[in-house]
């Protein structure tokens, strides 16, 4: 039996328990509700209109951030006003009289092109696929134009477009051959959306007609650099922006001629290569050669030139990092000033 004073402090610890008890419930209670209100609502507004918060406000956003992304994802390259363009295009990519007519043709120097520039810095070659092992990241593929060419040479093809009309018919062109269909595969995404997804997993990528088009140059260099190997290649194909290309690129090219389709292109958003050149030098490439291209209405053909004051193709190498492995053989400098010298009169 306890006597009077020890019943008396037995009480007062009970009710202090009881107490506490109730004080860790209710801050249990308050927390679980800021974790709800914080998944809810902004956090930012929540962190300004609350002044009790259970943990300080440093810890608060240091736990929020702990996740890290390789590249943020509030901004897009995709520019939906350029969706809309293609849209109403997107069951026409393989007429080859049509409006995509001048993409077919530039086939004829692109493919080698890409093709010629990886040999020359490959040791290695495989008769009738001299592709064959390479990944290549075709970006805004459209309708499979570049795709498929690339995947008969032996690539691994991953063809991505936002436009999911063009997938469709990328898939059901490529369906035809059974070859392509196990060498291609297509996804309706963004660059931005594969990003998380394809670290460093491409040995190629080509964006050929692509540049041009997209909302935020930036960001879309700054995606390639990130799904590409060390040492890896990025072929691109674009319009300088100039009066002479205003001139025949628009002006003649869609407006008289109407080689392509009316607002196809914006001048404001054609890219000059030099600073192409700086972009890309500034995320971590280099810049292996630059040549000029030129279109022949009357013959539906196109041809390499030195002037890149219309159209012109850009191969760069993403660096390596120091006494680490490349996927292809660097090439030596004799061997880009013949590449460099060959290129552009290849057909």
């Amino acid at each position: 039996m306890w006597g009077g004073g020890g019943a008396a402090r037995a009480l007062t610890r009970t009710a202090g328990l009881r107490r506490a008890a109730a004080d860790n419930h209710a801050d249990l209670s308050f927390q679980a509700g800021l974790r709800g209100t914080l998944q809810d609502c902004n956090w930012k507004t929540q962190l300004k209109a609350s002044s009790t918060l259970p943990v300080p406000l440093s810890q608060m956003k240091s736990s929020m951030l702990t996740v890290k992304r390789p590249l943020s994802t509030s901004r897009s390259s995709v520019d939906p006003k350029e969706m809309k363009k293609f849209q109403f295009l997107a069951q026409k990519w393989w007429d080859e009289e049509g409006e995509y007519s001048a993409l077919h043709s530039m086939n004829d120097i692109r493919v080698p092109f890409i093709r010629d520039t990886l040999l020359n810095m490959s040791s290695n070659y495989h008769l009738g696929s001299p592709l064959s092992g390479v990944k290549i990241l075709d970006v805004g593929c459209g309708g499979g134009l570049l795709s498929e060419p690339l995947g008969r040479l032996g690539a691994s093809v991953t063809g991505i477009d936002p436009l999911e009309d063009n997938i469709r018919t990328a898939d059901q062109h490529k369906s035809f051959d059974p070859v392509l269909a196990q060498r291609i595969q297509y996804k309706s995404s963004s660059l931005e959306e594969i990003v998380e997804e394809s670290m460093e997993t491409f040995d190629v990528i080509v964006a050929s007609e692509v540049v041009e088009h997209v909302a935020d140059l930036e960001m879309f260099i700054k995606c390639c650099a990130q799904v590409l190997k060390p040492e890896g290649s990025l072929f691109i194909t674009t319009i300088n922006r100039t009066q002479l290309s205003y001139v025949l690129g628009i002006v003649v090219a869609e407006k008289i001629l109407g080689i392509v389709p009316e607002g196809t292109h914006e001048w404001e958003k054609f890219v000059p290569p030099e600073d192409l050149k700086r972009l890309l030098e500034s995320n971590g490439f280099s810049v292996q050669t630059v040549n000029g291209m030129l279109y022949n209405p009357l013959w539906g053909s196109w041809s390499w030139t030195e002037s890149t004051s219309i159209n012109y193709a850009m191969h760069a190498v993403k660096s390596g990092a120091q006494g680490q492995s490349s996927p292809t053989d660097a090439p030596s400098e004799t061997e880009s000033k013949q590449h460099s010298a060959t290129a552009g009169t290849a057909v």
